[in-house]
């Protein structure tokens, strides 16, 4: 791959300005490669998907279906665009078109099934940070899953992706929680908790 997570945390500054969009993709990047060491795939190349994945999320925003103006013109078609100028391999790009429901692109590869079952949980386990006086230190599976439950806590954020994504992947749901919780751990500071 001739792309460098520098090149990709570039291409990332120049379109997405706010704070927590960054930090979001920056937890998705740490989920990745926590998934990709499991699996024994490129954890470079797995954490630039993740790093990436809703870059034109700002100015593309998403349609959430065939009513909403034209669906090929928001998140993540325009940023497909970008991405395939700057010559991103193939796997990243199929992965982040999988990412987005309404795309209609199945995910057929482990990143592509990773990259959908990390993302929602990514925002689910941030906004708990957010409110938990240690933020994410000592955050437990158990107190996700208790949240989780809770439908007026973090109303945005899609039960049934995490459900699915979860599902796709083949994941015991516990491992699954527990490692995006530490991925996130592990870069705290960069997440500014």
């Amino acid at each position: 791959m001739n792309i460098s997570r520098e090149d990709a945390w570039k291409l990332l500054t120049e379109h997405v300005q706010t704070e927590s969009l960054r930090r979001h993709c920056l937890a998705v990047e740490a989920a990745m490669r926590a998934y990709a060491k499991k699996y024994g795939e490129e954890e470079e190349l797995w954490g630039i998907c993740g790093l990436i994945h809703d870059f034109d999320y700002e100015e593309f925003p998403f349609y959430k279906n065939e009513h909403d103006l034209n669906i090929a013109e928001g998140h993540p078609f325009n940023g497909i665009k970008i991405l395939k100028e700057k010559n991103y391999p193939p796997e990243i790009i199929e992965a982040i078109l999988g990412h987005a429901t309404y795309s209609g692109v199945p995910r057929k590869t482990q990143m592509a099934k990773c990259l959908y079952a990390v993302d929602e949980l990514c925002g689910f386990v941030m906004a708990l940070a957010h409110i938990r006086p240690d933020k994410l230190s000592g955050m437990t599976t158990e107190s996700v899953e208790r949240n989780l439950k809770k439908k007026g806590f973090a109303a945005k954020i899609d039960r049934g992706e995490i459900e699915r994504g979860t599902s796709e992947l083949g994941a015991d749901r516990a491992e699954h929680i527990n490692l995006v919780i530490g991925a996130l751990q592990a870069i705290s500071k960069e997440l500014g908790f």
